[in-house]
């Protein structure tokens, strides 16, 4: 069994897939990078394969027709073979010195005593900006030890686990039976929501391991395509709704992190609809709240009745003006993407 499976998304990667590989074959064949090729149109098949044939030990390829970032990390999630899982998108790429350190933690657990989570910090690479803003958990986690949710600390708004901070132990996806939705954007929320539900124990490695690729021209996460794919956020946002259950969620700590992050996805969704400002966001705004209160009442009344639930439900156009406003000012204190 190889250490761990990274799985790599393409669709149309042709520009900037390499850059993204090439930091990853350093692991060695400790290794498997499975390259699933998402029906592309370009050259992303043809570079897979070269991959392929030059690291036979190490990369794997799969071809499929297109089945959307949902679809692409299924096929790689039933061809992995790794005791540990990875995600790293195809116009993101790796930290060479974190890689290591990374991979020699790995191999230091023993079989009996993985964590379920393994967890590093990520480096926002945004387009014309010199100066690179880091996430990191330093003051909320133990360092360099197996830990559980109630050693957790505070977790500010907005400072959660995103797909590139997160390393899952097979098992854990295993047992939740993750599948993601397929055509869809966004779905890596759900992928760094629904299997913590499972998790129990964690590791933190204090290390800037994953370097996220923003501003890219047509990146799915600027603002204006959001609010043109905003049906595919609600879509998302709702599964992530129906996901939380207060009653099954072992711990305090683990159910207020998993609160906090439901509530800026909402919050999220809430001010692109604002944003959008047409009458058919504005009924989609009160169909999404309304799917929440008839969910699950207690939830409704935590993020409705919370700060941020009051933000984006001002009354009027220059209450909806003020709600923009206050998020895009949120967005900056608090630091949330």
């Amino acid at each position: 069994m190889k250490l761990l499976s990274i799985i790599v998304p393409c669709y149309n990667s042709q520009d900037y897939m390499k850059r993204c590989i090439d930091s990853l074959l350093p692991g060695g064949t400790d290794v498997e990078i499975i390259i699933v090729n998402d029906g592309s149109l370009d050259e992303t098949a043809a570079i897979a394969e070269a991959y392929r044939r030059q690291y036979p030990e190490v990369v794997r390829v799969i071809h499929q027709k297109n089945r959307g970032h949902g679809g692409a990390i299924n096929a790689g999630l039933a061809n992995a073979g790794g005791a540990f899982i990875k995600v790293v998108d195809s116009d993101d790429w790796v930290d060479g010195t974190a890689y290591r350190q990374i991979l020699s933690a790995l191999k230091g657990f023993p079989e009996t005593a993985r964590p379920d989570v393994v967890i590093s910090n990520y480096v926002y690479e945004k387009e014309g900006k010199r100066r690179k803003m880091v996430i990191r958990y330093s003051r909320v986690m133990p360092k360099g030890r197996v830990f559980t949710w109630a050693e957790l600390g505070h977790m500010p708004k907005g400072r959660y686990f995103l797909m590139h901070s997160i390393i899952y132990r097979r098992g854990i996806l295993d047992e939740c039976g993750l599948q993601l939705p397929e055509h869809t954007f966004y779905v890596d929320n759900l992928y760094a929501y629904i299997p913590l539900h499972y998790t129990r124990t964690l590791y933190y490695l204090n290390v800037d391991f994953y370097r996220y690729h923003i501003g890219r021209a047509g990146q799915s996460v600027q603002e204006g395509v959001m609010i043109r794919r905003i049906d595919q956020q609600l879509f998302v946002n709702r599964l992530m709704v129906s996901a939380f259950n207060p009653e099954t969620i072992e711990g305090k700590r683990k159910r207020r992190y998993l609160l906090n992050y439901l509530e800026i996805v909402t919050l999220a969704s809430s001010a692109l609809l604002l944003r959008g400002g047409t009458a058919e966001h504005l009924r989609k705004k009160r169909e999404l709240w309304q799917y929440i209160r008839d969910n699950n009442e207690w939830l409704y009344s935590k993020l409705r009745h919370g700060f941020l639930g009051h933000l984006v439900h001002l009354p009027g156009n220059t209450g909806r003006s003020i709600s923009v406003s206050l998020y895009y000012f949120s967005r900056q204190v608090v630091g949330f993407n």
